[in-house]
């Protein structure tokens, strides 16, 4: 199958070629210029359409390059493996997210109005690829695979989620009032709040996804109660306890593929 054409890359490249003056293996420079940016794009975007129309499965690397109107062989120039064209558009639209949520919170200072506008914000992002997300989801929910949201690959869509989650969080109200150790770990538990809305979004087939932009409506002022309770001192004990399980227990399993 021409989808395994290309070996494996090193996890730290599956996704995008290397910044302007990377070295590859061997020492070698590969300079990221328009013109490949612009190549990169085309095949992302052709990916996405036929996604779209035919279905995950059904499309192949060979058709994604002919629609593109580029050879198969500089297809796999950009991307080894088709799975890897997911986790390119994971990037692309985690940065839509960021730059679409820090548009929105402009101005609002209280973190139930600002979380709440982050992840509405990215519902909208995510819409258009509803119909097929249940597709990507079959292939992300194995542990094994480089388009699990917890997996080494995926560190650069979750890093930009969990940097804007911080925003979120340091813009706030609320953010002085904190115990710093639960600042300092928040926005990783506020992504994996967002992966929670992810699943429930997948499975989601009312019109427009109403459920679950209600689930975010009403969980969301649960999610800041419970931040803003974890201030009071009577809490500390509570608070040390969930951060131990946590750390031990969850941030471990992110940012490593199963074994």
């Amino acid at each position: 199958m021409d989808e395994q054409k290309g070996g494996t890359r090193d996890m730290d490249q599956s996704v995008q070629e290397p910044a302007r003056g990377a070295e590859l293996p061997g020492g070698r420079a590969r300079p990221k210029t328009d013109k490949s940016e612009q190549t990169r794009t085309l095949i992302l975007d052709t990916a996405m359409r036929l996604f779209q129309e035919r279905g995950y499965e059904k499309t192949t690397m060979r058709a994604i390059a002919t629609e593109a109107g580029i050879s198969v062989g500089n297809a796999y120039y950009y991307f080894e493996k088709k799975e890897f064209l997911i986790q390119g558009f994971y990037d692309g639209m985690t940065v839509q997210h960021a730059a679409d949520a820090a548009q929105r919170m402009a101005g609002h200072t209280e973190f139930a109005d600002r979380l709440h506008l982050a992840l509405s914000s990215w519902l909208d992002c995510a819409a258009p690829y509803h119909e097929f997300a249940a597709q990507f989801f079959r292939t992300a929910a194995d542990p094994n695979s480089s388009l699990s949201p917890f997996a080494n690959e995926s560190h650069r869509a979750r890093a930009t989620a969990v940097t804007l989650f911080r925003d979120v969080l340091t813009g706030s109200d609320v953010a002085p009032k904190l115990d710093p150790e639960l600042r300092e770990l928040l926005p990783d538990l506020l992504w994996l709040h967002l992966m929670i809305i992810v699943l429930y979004w997948v499975f989601d087939h009312t019109p427009e996804q109403e459920r679950t932009r209600e689930f975010v409506r009403r969980s969301t002022p649960l999610v800041a109660r419970v931040v803003g309770l974890s201030r009071y001192r009577v809490f500390r004990p509570l608070v040390r306890d969930a951060k131990g399980l946590i750390q031990d227990f969850i941030l471990p399993t992110i940012g490593r593929t199963a074994t």
